[in-house]
């Protein structure tokens, strides 16, 4: 007895399993240890818990357990990244009393990447919640009590309005109290001494005066939020950062977009967009100056041997980085793909960690939102950033005449601590001579 007690102490697994199909026990004692005469577990499994090592790393969290009388089930805060040790329990979806399926989300979790769903383990009715909106949760952490035999109830509203209503007093009651408080109230007046009302406070001609505190709405920021104004921060803290500019022509890229679309979609169903051309000059210009692709790590160097361009992606709440892996093996219509999947996932808050880890290079498009001009910052740990703006229609001299071009300003924003002007201008004349001819990159040239 003692020798398996031992061995299934040192393979928590096997136990958890062997426990998991015998969910609707109560006496786990004859299906661990059969034959024996004496349970070794008294009936729970808190017994259970108790005999596992606390420090195994197959936790007893990673799927809920039932109760003593089997009915009530715990919902869970789930595992996370690696990186993310806890979150802020941001809302729930349901009610105290409502239905709910097994699987389906009840509640979530606001991490500082993005936003975890907590899900119901069972089909049933939510019993209670034991955590509140605002709390710093973990993985593990209990938030609700579902239970499987309660049906869900709702207060009718006639009931609503008998409870919020007050019932009026009878007429001759009414009639009675105000005359007996009536005396009383002149008294009170005679006797009181009359005050003379406080004048208001004057105030200086050059005192501002401030808004009523009745019009200003305080909010908790968004721990999203609160993690990209940490890394802009620590973004300007950390670098030196200039930003050199440029203007390219778009009509020829415009151009190829125009007569091809069609062409394109069919083939690849996906529309070809302007965001995969300035893609593939960014992955041309890092390969011909692959410093603005390294990076500083102490008093070293790293030259990455590949290419992962981040896209920065506006959300409602708040900015995320996608990565697209290996944009230097990708053609037109890989990137496009990739871009659409990872914008939709970053829309509907269904990204995750890995798919907006790492990244070596950014690209950011302020245009669509119409920005004409701006500096980006960097988003650490990389050096550069590369930033579009909109595409606006100007007069250009081009072969000694002056006629109409939609033109674009792009901006990059680098480490001058890494990157030296004469890289970074290179870079953007590289960017510039793929964009307005984009044959170059038939070519190679």
């Amino acid at each position: 007895m003692a020798s398996t007690l031992a061995r299934l102490a040192r393979r928590p697994v096997a136990t958890l399993f062997l426990l998991r199909s015998c969910r609707h026990a109560r006496n786990y004692s004859h299906y661990v240890f059969p034959g024996g005469n004496a349970p070794i577990f008294s009936n729970t499994m808190r017994d259970v818990k108790e005999f596992l090592p606390r420090d195994s790393p197959y936790r007893l969290w990673a799927r809920s357990f039932a109760s003593e009388n089997g009915d009530l089930f715990d919902a869970v805060v789930p595992q996370m990244a690696e990186s993310i040790t806890d979150g802020t329990l941001a809302t729930f979806l349901k009610k105290p009393g409502d239905r709910v399926e097994a699987d389906e989300p009840i509640a979530q979790v606001e991490t500082d990447k993005v936003t975890i769903d907590v899900n119901s383990p069972e089909a049933g009715v939510i019993q209670k919640f034991v955590a509140s909106e605002g709390d710093t949760v973990t993985p593990g952490t209990k938030i609700a009590v579902i239970s499987k035999s309660a049906s869900a109830t709702h207060v009718a509203p006639s009931e609503e309005k008998v409870d919020k209503v007050p019932a009026k007093p009878s007429p001759p009651a009414e009639k009675e109290n105000t005359d007996k408080q009536k005396p009383k109230v002149e008294t009170a007046a005679q006797e009181k001494p009359k005050i003379a009302s406080p004048a208001p406070p004057k105030t200086s001609a050059s005192e501002p005066q401030l808004p009523p505190k009745e019009r200003e709405r305080r909010v908790p920021m968004p721990r999203l939020r609160k993690r990209v104004a940490t890394r802009l921060k620590d973004s300007q803290n950390t670098f030196a950062m200039l930003t050199t500019f440029n203007e390219v022509d778009m009509t020829n890229l415009m151009k190829l977009r125009s007569d091809y679309k069609d062409a394109f979609l069919e083939k690849h169903g996906v529309k070809l967009g302007l965001m995969s051309g300035f893609v593939k000059a960014a992955v041309s210009g890092l390969q011909n100056q692959p410093i603005i692709n390294a990076v500083i790590d102490g008093e070293d160097i790293i030259y990455r041997e590949y290419i992962d361009i981040s896209i920065a992606v506006g959300t409602r709440k708040g900015l995320v980085v996608p990565v697209i892996r290996n944009a230097d093996k990708m053609n037109f219509a890989g990137i496009e793909k990739e871009i659409n999947t990872l914008a939709k996932k970053a829309n509907d808050g269904t990204i995750s960690i890995d798919e907006m880890a790492g990244g070596s290079f950014t690209i950011s498009n302020g245009g669509v939102y119409g920005s004409l001009l701006s500096t980006p910052i960097i988003n650490p740990p990389q050096s550069a950033i590369l930033g579009m703006h909109s595409i606006v229609s100007r007069p250009m001299v081009v072969d000694g005449n002056i006629v109409p071009r939609p033109m674009m300003y792009i901006a990059l924003t680098y480490d001058h601590r890494l990157i030296d002007g004469r890289e970074a201008v290179y870079f953007l004349r590289r960017i510039k001579d793929v964009v307005e001819d984009p044959r170059r990159l038939l070519l190679d040239l």
